[in-house]
């Protein structure tokens, strides 16, 4: 069965400044994401990788071009639409994981949830249930700062998926993290999108992430210069 897109690009263009002092970022990038895919965005510092997710995740505009997401078209678009677009199908982690610090971790992850005004007691028992998947049940009214770097970005994690996004973004979620601690989060992520049939797009330099998702895009000076599989 062939597989939904969900998101198409077709030249996307974005760039800062103006006139001489004018930098474009992106130059028409044209691709297709479908539905459940795994991919990865790489390439040297500067290329354009974070700005492209940040346009996918609808939080940057751009000059030019086109994006689909889900069937919306993404352009001209109110900030509340966005924000409730986002809210309801996206799901953002980190390297700066952005937990709250005066939250704990349980009302940390169940933010989403109130932000969309469900129950608080109908999201606290989501973000309970979640501490226990993610093996943090003991560290549920635990604040940022009691945390290690392992423990906040699983509950970074759990923050991006309580809300059942169809897309999870995930820019250089590894970073701040030492091998254990990004293997152990690249597994979960992978495991993730694999049972719940989530679209999963990673921004890393770490060739090693790179070789487990199954779809390569490597981007170059603002440009797609390869998309490979895995």
């Amino acid at each position: 069965m062939t597989k939904e897109i969900i998101i198409k690009t077709e030249k996307i263009s974005k760039g800062y400044g103006f006139a001489h002092n004018y930098l474009e970022v992106l130059k028409e990038v044209s691709l297709e994401i479908k539905k459940g895919e795994i991919i990865s965005i790489v390439g040297p510092s500067g290329a354009g990788k974070s700005t492209l997710l940040n346009i996918l995740g609808c939080l940057d505009s751009f000059q030019s071009g086109s994006l689909l997401l889900l069937g919306k078209k993404i352009r001209h678009t109110s900030i509340e639409d966005l924000s409730s677009f986002r809210n309801k199908h996206l799901g953002f982690i980190f390297q700066q994981h952005n937990l709250l610090a005066e939250f704990t971790a349980w009302e940390n992850i169940m933010l989403p949830l109130l932000i969309r005004r469900e129950k608080v007691k109908r999201a606290k028992e989501k973000s309970f249930h979640l501490l226990k998947e993610f093996g943090l049940e003991d560290r549920k009214n635990h604040k940022p700062t009691e945390l290690s770097g392992g423990e906040c970005q699983r509950i970074s994690v759990a923050r991006a998926i309580i809300g059942e996004p169809d897309i999870i973004l995930a820019d250089e979620p590894t970073g701040s993290l030492d091998s254990v601690n990004s293997d152990n989060l690249i597994n979960i992520l992978l495991k993730l999108s694999k049972e719940k049939n989530i679209t999963l797009i990673i921004v890393t330099h770490d060739q090693s992430i790179a070789f487990k998702t199954e779809k390569v895009i490597t981007l170059f000076d603002g440009q797609i210069k390869d998309i490979s599989t895995n």
